[in-house]
């Protein structure tokens, strides 16, 4: 049974490394806004759709003091020529032992063309400033989803910051 945090819960917190092998938790990010995205693998269309939307996005979140994070099994290596390749802005975390994966329940079950393999569930969690899952998208299908997270966190940062 894969383990989902839900809202409200405190956001799991491994240090695993980043594209230029640097160690990246979320409470690095404490006081701001996480977008934590699992995605299957650098370069293929979905996951690079998603990666270039978020880049797309990334000044609007930095508004709101949100900071973007993908995470998927490739290596640092994979994940640099991923960047370079599609001008990406975003930070990409290397997790090839699935250690925050697991900790996200993201290390799914999943079924292509008739067979069943264990691989990454595109999925994505929203971290409040405090450390705590604010909103999750256990599922996500990547036409319009990096516009979807940025929509739901300019209701959370409005109502968590009022002016």
């Amino acid at each position: 049974m894969t383990n989902i945090p839900e809202t409200g819960q405190t956001a799991p917190n491994l240090p695993i490394p980043d594209q230029n092998n640097q160690p990246i938790s979320t409470s690095d990010f404490s006081g701001q806004w996480v977008v934590l995205y699992f995605y299957p693998k650098d370069n293929t269309p979905g996951c690079t759709t998603e990666a270039k939307d978020f880049t797309d996005l990334t000044p609007d979140f930095s508004n709101l003091g949100a900071k973007i994070l993908g995470v998927s099994p490739d290596t640092q290596k994979a994940h640099c020529k991923f960047i370079d390749k599609h001008s990406l802005s975003i930070t990409l975390l290397s997790d090839p032992e699935h250690h925050l994966i697991e900790a996200y329940g993201a290390w799914r079950l999943k079924k292509f063309m008739g067979k069943e393999y264990m691989g990454v569930a595109r999925s994505t969690f929203l971290i409040s400033p405090d450390g705590i899952i604010a909103y999750t998208w256990p599922n996500v299908k990547t036409k319009g989803h990096a516009q979807a997270v940025l929509t739901k966190l300019q209701e959370l940062a409005a109502t968590s910051n009022p002016q």
